[in-house]
């Protein structure tokens, strides 16, 4: 299995990467990032440690339209994942597209954080850059060389976390389950026993083992973090959702079976400050089987090895091949718990929301999102003011 494991090796890659971007890739300037330390508050005769709360709801729907920005700034969501610029074929994404998505969020106050690479849960049939994650050689190499122009073109823009997935499957469930106690909302529901049931086939990519895909894993990152370490970038993997047995439809995913054995074998890839997770804490929890407490030691542990780049919180009834997705307040994940472990390990990002539940209205998603915002930002401001 392909490693980057010393700095000569980064450099020589990323001599070579560079030397491929061409006479675009100008480095520009970024701020030092400053450290931040426990403050203390005296109580009396008694010195307390308070640590400070650094995280911020953010968002990651809806574009970088006026309607939509002026959305988020009504709702106090002043940080932003994107989405993407628009691609240019055979070159990758438009810088002046994309200087105008930071010019656009900055009219509200709003940063531009983050933005998708074209690596996303829609499947392998349907994904824009499929032959990484086949392992096509040399078709997934161009593709790579498009993502190498996209790290330039966030660079450039500002932006400083890219996230991304590396999987194959599509975004597994089987069903959707009606709670009438919430108005009939609609939870997006996973039963790995019905999915069986459904008898679907493999994919195009037919079987592939848990080390292939690490292979293929690989084979990319020791492409793209050089070029990330480059420019500061921050390459943030989605977890695959959800967790599922060895060889579902052929496919062993990178985090499956053990979710938390699969995100320790991901981390100690690379030893690398753009090395880390979109660390989406419902499909983690999707692959446990007692989420409410061991999701909080998985926290702490990617947390203190400083790779958790981005926050996606959503709540999940049950755990490990049966859940399904519900409302901040009525599953078994313990919202306060995570924002305190989150604050404990100084995480600095966005927390966004995602997979709200629907319902029969067309402002369903909106509405879903705005309680959502709500809930986190009202936990992070109560939970900032603790000792």
């Amino acid at each position: 299995m392909k490693q980057l494991k010393n700095i000569n090796r980064r450099k020589a890659l990323s001599s070579i990467i560079k030397g491929g971007l061409g006479a675009t890739a100008v480095i520009g300037n970024f701020g030092s990032v400053t450290a931040t330390t426990q403050t203390e508050e005296r109580i009396g005769k008694k010195s307390v440690s308070k640590k400070p709360m650094l995280m911020k709801v953010g968002s990651q729907q809806g574009g970088t339209g006026r309607k939509n920005l002026e959305y988020l700034a009504r709702h106090g969501v002043f940080n932003f994942d994107g989405g993407a610029p628009k691609t240019i074929n055979g070159v990758g994404w438009d810088l002046n597209d994309s200087l105008k998505k930071r010019e656009a969020c900055e009219k509200y106050g709003i940063s531009l954080d983050a933005y998708h690479l074209p690596l996303t849960s829609v499947g392998i049939e349907r994904i824009s850059m499929p032959n990484i994650m086949l392992g096509k050689s040399p078709e997934r190499d161009r593709e790579i060389e498009m993502l190498q122009q996209m790290i330039w073109v966030a660079h450039k823009t500002g932006v400083k976390i890219l996230n991304y997935n590396t999987t194959i499957h599509v975004i597994l469930r089987t069903g959707n389950t009606l709670d009438p106690t919430r108005g009939n909302a609609s939870y997006k529901t996973w039963n790995y026993e019905e999915a069986i049931k459904q008898n679907k086939p493999n994919t195009i990519a037919g079987e592939v083992s848990i080390d292939e895909v690490y292979e293929r894993i690989t084979y990319l990152l020791d492409r793209l973090i050089p070029v990330a370490e480059e420019y500061n970038i921050k390459l943030a993997n989605h977890i695959a959702d959800p967790p599922v047995p060895v060889g579902f439809r052929g496919i062993t995913r990178w985090n499956s079976p053990d979710v938390f054995k699969g995100i320790k074998r991901f981390a100690k890839l690379y030893d690398s400050p753009s090395h880390g997770f979109n660390l989406c804490l419902g499909s983690v929890a999707e692959g446990l089987k007692n989420p409410k407490t061991e999701i909080l030691p998985i926290i702490k542990w990617v947390g203190e090895r400083q790779q958790i780049f981005n926050i996606h919180l959503r709540n999940i009834k049950g755990g490990w091949n049966n859940f399904m997705e519900v409302y901040p307040d009525n599953g078994d994940l313990n919202y306060a718990e995570i924002i305190k472990s989150l604050r404990d390990v100084a995480y600095d990002g966005i927390v966004m929301p995602d997979h709200t539940p629907s319902h029969n209205d067309p402002a369903s998603t909106l509405q879903g999102q705005a309680f959502a915002f709500g809930y986190i930002k009202a936990l992070i401001q109560a939970l900032g003011g603790e000792s």
